[in-house]
């Protein structure tokens, strides 16, 4: 994560692809999530596939660890963790600012 190593920030990238979140760890990110919940579910052409409706996910953690749970690719990224806190990485400069 280029932003992390210019501030000299110690991290560890996840791909959440080969090592997807748990519910469990789900939840934790939720529940420090300084942004909206259903900001974490990408609103993509698979979520649309899927016939989702955007609007069973506002301020709904639970449905949100539900399908995050079961459809990984949906997980909005990048999602960044520091201690309890987290925030969705878009845009860019939020990722300083958290950080810092």
């Amino acid at each position: 994560m280029a932003v992390a190593e210019e501030l000299g920030v110690d991290h560890e990238v996840v791909l959440y692809m080969k090592e997807p979140p748990d519910a469990d760890q789900l939840r934790a990110i939720v529940a420090g999530l300084e942004d909206p919940v259903e900001d974490l579910v990408r609103k993509d052409s698979k979520f649309k596939k899927l016939e989702l409706d955007p609007d069973d996910y506002v301020d709904n953690p639970d449905a949100v660890v539900e399908l995050l749970s079961e459809q990984k690719a949906l997980l909005q990224r990048p999602v960044i963790v520091r201690g309890d806190r987290a925030i969705i990485g878009r845009p860019k400069g939020r990722i300083a600012e958290f950080l810092s």
